[in-house]
């Protein structure tokens, strides 16, 4: 299911969670090896963690008494889908510009 972009850029919209996605892209960790590398609850990195996981950037699954969560870089598909617009959108603007400019240029000349 695709939600689209909102939601992503929800979860990445918090300088945590981003963290948090900055260690999970090195390995799977569970939520107190995540948690080890802040200076806040369990229950507060557990949040994130949902976030994370409703923006589709992460999985959880359970191993034991564990959940281990791991990055899920397709999750970003959506939000560079939407950048890319952009990105285009720029470059039309931009090629405009230089043909107008070299125009105006040639006229001058």
């Amino acid at each position: 299911m695709n939600l689209g972009p909102q939601q992503t850029f929800r979860a990445l919209a918090d300088p945590t969670r981003r963290q948090i996605l900055m260690f999970l892209k090195k390995d799977s960790m569970t939520l107190g090896e995540i948690a080890g590398h802040f200076d806040m609850t369990r229950a507060a990195v557990k949040k994130h963690l949902v976030m994370l996981e409703d923006g589709l950037l992460i999985t959880s699954r359970a191993e034991g008494r564990e959940r281990i969560h791991k990055l899920q870089p397709a999750g970003l598909k959506s939000a560079i889908e939407w950048l890319g617009y952009f990105d285009q959108f720029w470059d039309e603007r931009l090629a405009s510009l230089k043909t107008a400019i070299e125009s105006e240029t040639g006229e001058q000349e």
